[in-house]
Parts: C-alpha cells; structure tokens; sequence
C-alpha cells in the first residue's frame, strides 16, 4: 500500500493553536484561529504488516538511504525509541499511542521520497507521525476519521522530544484548505471551499532560526499578560488575528488573491510590531524581511510573510498568477539562490455527471422485463404525469445542476433508450397530444441532449457496471443513482441536491442513508461510523455488503439509533473517482464476492483511503425491483 501525507503550511494563524490553549487557565484569553492548507510535496512510503516489528527505511531529500531499522513492537521499546528523538522516533511514538489503543502487530515502512524541506515550518515531523497513523489505520482497517489519524499523530509526536502544536498535524487533511479553531482542549475543524485557483510560492530562507526559544519568549505572554509587550502578544494571538484569519476566509472562498495578499502583508506587519519585541533576536528575521521587500518581486505578487514561528525560516507570497508563481520562483532561485516550492490551491473539482446503471436483466419482474426493461416501467410522478422510471431518475438529477447523464444499458436495450430521449413521436401521434404533453414531448428531447449512453456487454455486477463508465466520467466525482429505485424528497431540495450539496461543503464522497429495521438489513448495504453531526452527518468508518443481524449486532451498531435499527444505503452516493483504480484491480485479478464485481468493497477502501461521509437523506427511497416493491411505489410514490 501507497501513502502520501503533504506537508503544512500556517497561511495565517501562527501561533494561535498554543495561545487559544491556554484558555483552559484563563477564558478572557481569544480563541485561536488558524487557516492552514497541504502543501503539493510532502513524504511517501510504501507499508505493509509485519508479524511483530516495526522496519523502517528512508530515503532523504537529498537522496541518502537510511535503515533498515528494526523495533520491536512492545511499548517499552516503542516508548524508549520515541524518547531518543530523531526521524525513527517519530513513527515509534506513534507506534506506541497505536499500540496502547488497539490490537495491531508491526508494519514495514519505506520512506522512498521526501521532496519537502524539512525543519523548515512545513510540519514534516508532524507529516510522518500522520504517515505511521494513517499507515496501522489502513493495513489493520482501524476504522479512524481523519481526525483520529490526527489526533493519534499529535499523542505519538509529544512523546518525542519534539515540542509541536496540535496544528502541525492538520497536514493530515490533505490538500485542503481547513479552519483550525483552538479553544482550551477542544479543537474544532472546517473545510473551506475555494473559489478560484490561488497561488503561492514557499521561500527556504537557507538561514537559522530558534523555534524553541521564540515558542519560550512568546509563552511567557501567558496565562496572564502583565506587561505592555506581553498584553500586545495576548492582543497580536486573539483579537486581531481573529479578525484577519475571518477576513481571509471571506477571501479565499471568494478566490480573491488580491486581497488574501492585502491580509499577509498585514498580518506581518502586525507580527513584527507586537510579537519582534517579545523576541528581538529571533524575530528581528532580516533575512525574511530582506526577502520579502525584494522589489523585483513586486509586479509578481499580491502579497507575504513568514511561515510557522516565523523568523529566518521559511517565507511565502502569493502571486498573482500561475506565470507569476513561476517567475517568483525564477527570480529568488536566480537573484536569492534560495530554492521554492509550488503551493497551488485548486476549486474542488465539480460533480457535473450522473451515472445511472440500467443493464440488469430484470430477473425478479419476469415475464414484464422481457417486454420492456424495468427502468421503463411506468409510474405516476406527482405532477400527475405518468412516466418511465428513468425519466423520474433522470429529470432529478438535471434538476440538482448536473450537466451530463449517463446511462448503462445492454445493447439490444440501446434503441429503446434512445427512441425515448433523442425521437420525437411521429407527427400524427404528437398532433393528438394535448398542449402540455406537446410541450413536455419536447422537454423530453432538450432533456436527450444531456443524456449518452454506455453499453455493458457482459452483466457482472455493479462494480463492473460502474466501472464500464470509467472513460466516460473522465476523472470527475459523479453522483450514482440506481436505475430500478426512484426518490422523493421531503423538503425543498431533492434528494441528489441534497447530496451535491454536502459533497460542495465537504468534498468528500458522500453516501445517502437511511434508518432500516434489523429484519431488513440482510437486503441492504450498510454502515457504521461516527456522527459529526448528530443523525445527520456520519463519517463512516465501515461498509457491510448485506449483513447478518449477528455481524450488525456486534459491529454496526450507531449511536443514538435504537438497537433494533441500522443505517443502510439509500441509493444515491457522489464518488470520487479514485474508485475506478480499485475496481480496475479487482477487474484484472478476478476479485469478486458471490460470483460479481461488487461496488461496497471498492468503496470502502475509498473510504479508508480519502474518507467516505454519510448523509441522512430527507426523502423516501422507492423500489421497483420486486413486483410487491414495485406495487407500492405505484400507490404511494404520487402521494408522498
């Protein structure tokens, strides 16, 4: 297994994770604030398990091999390992905090590539202790959040004699831009959605700093300020960066670089006044300020600053293009002879397509589907209009924004599919229509023009359906509907809009749930996870493929749910598409379960891999593979 952990970058906020806890002394004390986001390097490894060590190798940056190394996997040699300080005692210490929690045996990891400098404010300490979490999550299915991997980091790095803040291991949300808030104890974290593409270029300063001493000097500012430098400290930590990170929220999802600029610049300018004389000999930093005042770089940038506890570190700027971004790192690497990194921060990429799998034979409405395909069945919608399946299917999904639908069919089904959404009726037949139906008849072919179809020659299951539209969806998230269920809302928001939404907050695949009696369960896919949001919003941390009530009873369970009730799947998921590279592997090396290319087993590895949300649907999920199911929808589908 391959894992990647980018390192991380402060954008604004330094030093407000430790500030805002101290809280817990003195409440007058602000919040912290912090906005970080993954830089696009960071530290990759190979893992695998062991029977009962830790081996570790790696390779530095500069291309130096190091270890194996060997540990055992016992907590006194894990803890005295941590204790030793160094690269291995990073992963150690993790291993140890692992070790006390869960039932694991060791892992071999290689280290084989670090292309982000370290000891540069960039979290790489903090990067490995997320590595080594994230890595005994994976190979033993722990079944941690994101949240967990990093709150297991951040216990396995003070073990060490590392003295990080619990923002360092925030690298452990990827690429995303997050809001960190501090407040005593407590941590509280929000993804943020970027408007537009922001570019930063990150400066190796190739000077010294003392991160130890100006962590020492700034904390001298608290519980309790009682000098005029340290009520500045108290008011540079609290209220103004409160406002300034708020500010470059507002920004940031606006993707206006100009002003996210404005607010570095001030920002540090607010740090030289308040916290320079608090430390004068670390923070003075005429090598980052020299750097930032260079005037060959101001037709370049918007704006920047220091990086982590600032000083002779590490600098950053925001440029106010990609060709700017390239002719920053062109003129310091040039002029400076300082080395750059790239930090792009991109939109999340937009659920634009549908998928819609509509190849299945139908076996459970035979003899009607031998007629007509069971997608087509007629049923009654709300406006009265009697319609096929699919239509329903597919007029809910252009109505949730998406510009494109595509459908799975068998071949010999592809006329009749594409008779209905790309021909008119004949023009006797159209004439006898009343002047709605007219009217609708050519909706339905406006509505063609975003339908395209894919033929699955071979019916394998609805892994491999899905995995027949690889090329087709062309690296894009996808919402996927099931051909043979239809939905209805309870609100104002349909029930895929509902779906699209929680994907454009939080992007990350997110599956519809709905609460289903333990008797029924044995029908359905089904999870278990923890709710970030109670009876709303559960990050999911495993997917059972139609399980026994004995396995749910002892591992599915939820809370706030009775005991007698389960979360199963409603039928509509957003997927990123990661899936296909799984499915492609169960593919090629013939990994089915009960004889088909199942879907669950590839979503949850997505699920381990970049996480999977569940979302409590405010709608009703209706049936049509069974003839009573079918019935039903018939009676009670206009009603609802």
């Amino acid at each position: 297994m391959k894992i990647f952990v980018p390192g991380r970058i402060c954008l604004l906020g330094e030093h407000s994770d430790w500030a805002g806890g101290y809280r817990r002394i003195n409440t007058d004390i602000e919040k912290g604030y912090a906005l970080i986001t993954g830089t696009n390097q960071g530290i990759y490894a190979d893992v695998q398990p062991h029977p009962n060590a830790l081996v570790l190798s790696s390779t530095t940056p500069d291309g130096t091999a190091h270890g194996p190394y060997e540990i055992p996997m016992q907590p006194q040699a894990l803890l005295e390992e941590a204790q030793k300080g160094g690269f291995w005692s990073y992963i150690a210490g993790v291993a140890y905090e692992v070790l006390t929690h869960y039932h694991v045996r060791g892992l071999v990891i290689n280290n084989y590539k670090t292309d982000m400098p370290v000891k540069k404010g960039l979290s790489s300490s903090a990067a490995i202790c997320v590595l080594t979490a994230r890595a005994f999550n994976r190979v033993y299915d722990l079944k941690m959040t994101v949240r967990g991997e990093m709150e297991m980091a951040y216990r396995g790095e003070i073990l060490t004699p590392s003295r990080c803040g619990r923002m360092d291991q925030g690298c452990a949300f990827g690429q995303r831009p997050v809001l960190m808030t501090f407040d005593g104890d407590r941590l509280d974290t929000t993804e943020l959605r970027v408007k537009g593409e922001l570019h930063f270029v990150i400066v190796d300063l190739q000077a010294q700093k003392d991160t130890m001493e100006i962590l020492a000097r700034l904390n001298r500012s608290y519980p309790f300020a009682e000098t005029e430098i340290e009520h500045g400290v108290q008011q540079l930590l609290g209220p103004i960066n409160r406002r300034i990170v708020h500010q470059a929220i507002e920004a940031l999802e606006a993707g206006d670089a100009q002003r996210v600029g404005a607010l570095m610049v001030e920002a540090q300018a607010n740090f030289d006044r308040y916290a320079t004389p608090a430390c004068p000999e670390e923070l003075t930093a005429p090598v980052l300020h020299r750097v930032l005042n260079y005037e060959p770089l101001k037709p370049h940038i918007w704006g920047g600053k220091g990086v982590g506890s600032q000083g002779d570190g590490t600098a950053q700027f925001i440029a106010r293009s990609a060709a700017d971004q390239q002719a920053v790192i062109e003129i310091i690497e040039r002029d400076l002879k300082m080395p750059c990194l790239k930090l792009t921060i991109s939109p999340s990429t937009k659920v634009r397509k549908a998928l819609i799998p509509a190849a299945g034979f139908g076996t459970r409405l035979f003899p009607a589907t031998k007629a007509t395909k069971k997608e087509l069945f007629p049923v009654v919608d709300h406006d009265g209009i009697a319609k096929p399946a699919i239509l329903i299917i597919v007029e809910e999904a252009l109505e949730a924004g998406l510009d494109e639908v595509i459908i799975i069919v068998q071949e010999h089904d592809l006329p009749a599919f594409q008779s209905f959404f790309n021909e008119q009726v004949t023009i006797e037949n159209y004439n006898k229509l009343p002047p709605h139906f007219q009217e609708y008849s050519r909706r339905l072919l406006d509505m063609g023009q975003n339908v395209k179809f894919i033929v699955q020659n071979m019916q394998e299951g609805l892994g491999h359906a899905v995995y027949c539209a690889r090329e087709a969806l062309d690296g894009e998230p996808f919402l996927l509907m099931l051909g043979d269920h239809i939905y209805r809302s309870t609100g104002d928001r349909s029930c895929a809009r509902q779906l699209v939404d929680a994907y454009n907050q939080h992007n990350t695949s997110v599956v519809g749930l709905r609460r289903t009696p333990e008797d029924q369960i044995f029908n359905f896919g089904t999870v278990t996870g923890v709710w970030l949001d109670p009876d709303r919003l559960l990050n999911i941390t495993e997917f059972a493929e139609k399980p026994t009530v004995e396995y749910a009873r002892e591992n599915l369970r939820v809370p706030v749910l009775p005991d007698d009730e389960y979360l199963t799947l409603f039928g509509q998921y957003i997927i990123k598409p990661q899936v296909f590279d799984y499915l492609e592997e169960h593919i090629q090396n013939n990994v089915r379960e009960r004889g088909e290319f199942q879907l669950t087993s590839a979503l949850d590895r997505l699920r381990r891999e970049d996480g999977f949300l569940g979302l409590m649907m405010a709608g009703t999920r209706y049936d049509i593979g069974l003839p009573d199911y079918y019935l039903e929808t018939l009676q009670a589908f206009r009603r609802d």
